[in-house]
């Protein structure tokens, strides 16, 4: 490898991994996107970097500027490291219902943070719009750049980058893409991409069975960190997703331990539910078909958690 000129040339060109144990029966094959190869082992490394780079590209973001963001934590460590090798003060606005490893990483890397109680540690439609109106606020007082990244498009760019990465890995052959949605920012950009270049990739979308607001339930309670936001997110598209999977906490978290001890993945609660889903939509795929889903961060970010 290339001597790197500092830590935020690392993110992306992760890699691709198949899954050995937890697979199908009928002859389907699963790989997983390693995204906790990223520096803060996440893949929101990708979309931190590219809303601040637009942002100084542009001008909203100058060189003494600050910057202001509300975070269930993984982007929120991402835009500390990248504020931190920048120089950009940052507030973060997050909540006691987020794993306390990711607050602490971004205390660490620097950032300010203003931490909201949570229902029972739960996360709520009205916990995030609580986090958001904070976020709000301190950017009108500071002036500061806001990423608001549940309507930021520029990160859309980092996603269709990602897709790239997948077509290039897979020889272009991919039959089924399987992506939980938070902001729906990932499931979007990479979307736009697959079905253009692969050709008939269908997409399909995962949400916390407690709070399924895109296929049509109601908003409740859940503790899959970094997914289902409570409300239909201002990113997500109907038509981007051709099937939408919902996986309960209980189910998400039972995986998560399976690729620990079968495959030696240690991953977070989103990865275990986008593979529970990744297994059912298998059922309906034939024999040598492959689904790529995402390994979205690493499971050292929970361990307080359980």
């Amino acid at each position: 490898m290339a001597i790197a000129s500092d830590i935020l040339k690392r993110i992306g060109g992760t890699g691709l991994i198949e899954l050995r144990r937890i697979k199908p029966g009928n002859g389907v094959r699963i790989l997983l996107k390693l995204e906790s190869e990223n520096p803060t082992g996440s893949m929101k490394d990708r979309m931190a970097l590219a809303i601040i780079e637009a942002a100084e590209a542009d001008g909203r973001l100058k060189p003494d500027g600050a910057v202001v963001e509300y975070t269930g934590g993984s982007t929120g460590v991402s835009l500390a490291l990248v504020c931190a090798v920048k120089g950009y003060p940052l507030d973060i606005v997050t909540s006691d219902a987020f794993a306390r490893e990711k607050l602490l990483h971004m205390e660490a890397l620097g950032a300010r943070l203003h931490v909201i109680k949570s229902e029972s540690g739960r996360m709520t439609e009205k916990l995030t719009r609580d986090m958001i109106a904070a976020a709000g606020e301190i950017a009108a007082h500071k002036g500061s750049f806001w990423a608001d990244q549940m309507n930021n498009r520029d990160q859309l760019a980092a996603y269709h980058a990602m897709a790239d990465e997948i077509l290039r890995d897979t020889g272009g052959r991919v039959d089924a893409f399987v992506q939980s949605v938070g902001t729906a920012a990932s499931l979007r950009g990479i979307s736009e991409s697959l079905p253009a270049q692969g050709g008939g990739t269908q997409i399909v979308a995962v949400e916390p069975a407690e709070s399924a607001v895109l296929s049509g339930g109601p908003s409740g309670a859940h503790r899959i960190d970094g997914i289902g936001a409570g409300y239909v997110v201002p990113l997500w598209r109907p038509e981007l997703a051709g099937r939408i999977e919902r996986v309960s906490t209980e189910d998400a978290k039972a995986m998560t331990q399976r690729l620990a001890r079968e495959e030696g993945l240690f991953a977070g609660t989103s990865t275990g539910a986008n593979v529970a889903a990744a297994l059912r939509v298998a059922q309906d795929l034939p024999p040598g078909a492959t689904i790529v889903t995402v390994m979205c961060d690493t499971g050292m970010k929970y361990l307080s958690k359980g």
